[in-house]
């Protein structure tokens, strides 16, 4: 379902506008550079930032695997029943993605990352287990995730580098860019981006997730001081 959103926020007392930018569904035969020239640029004015999901930048990177493809072995059957349970989605507490994870970081930190999960479970203390395994394994988007075929069958691993991929986007075409990870419960984290993007200020901007992260095919946002 599309979302509605307000397109206008008010950030440190000064206005802005976000433009989400639909495009066509993104493979890994795109590149995100060509998909932004393509799509957002000829929307784009001088001191525009543009907006790329994580996950679809990732999809460009190769990095969406198909569950039908995936060796799920036992130590992923066994952990992801130990993964809490979160209310914007379904993330490590699946066979296929807590094997991407451990495909990911190695068997090793995973386990570590479990049994600091336990304790903290102990202690009533949260988001040990992601703080041990690290960004990559929190990135990791479960099949199911995306309503949008043949994504919905897949499991999406977080981008490669982000600030890197961000900075050759923005030298290539002459533009700043940021990376988000955003859901629709109020998580908003910028995870790279291009010389002189504020995190801070892009974490507040889009903290409604204006891009929304349904069949919106709308993985790119300009966002524009008015």
């Amino acid at each position: 379902m599309t979302k509605v959103f307000e397109p206008i926020i008010t950030v440190a007392g000064r206005q802005f506008v976000r433009i989400p930018v639909k495009t066509k569904i993104l493979t890994a035969e795109d590149r995100m550079a060509d998909i932004i020239r393509e799509f957002a640029l000829p929307q784009m004015k001088p001191g525009d930032i543009v907006s790329i999901s994580e996950s679809p930048l990732a999809i460009t990177q190769g990095r969406a695997i198909p569950v039908s493809e995936l060796k799920i072995g036992i130590l992923a059957r066994i952990l992801w029943r130990f993964v809490a349970k979160v209310p914007y989605g379904i993330g490590l507490r699946a066979p296929a993605s807590m094997q991407c994870a451990i495909d990911e970081c190695g068997a090793g930190r995973i386990i570590l990352a479990a049994a600091a999960g336990a304790i903290g479970k102990l202690f009533k203390i949260k988001g040990l287990f992601y703080i041990v395994a690290g960004m990559q394994a929190a990135l990791i988007d479960a099949a199911e995730t995306s309503p949008v075929p043949p994504y919905n069958e897949t499991v999406i691993k977080g981008p490669l580098e982000p600030a890197k991929a961000a900075q050759e986007i923005a030298d290539e075409l002459g533009i700043r860019v940021a990376v988000m990870d955003i859901n629709d419960i109020g998580g908003c984290w910028m995870i790279g981006a291009s010389e002189g993007v504020s995190k801070h200020f892009m974490e507040r901007v889009m903290k409604d997730n204006p891009q929304g992260q349904g069949d919106e095919l709308t993985p790119l946002c300009i966002v524009r001081r008015i």
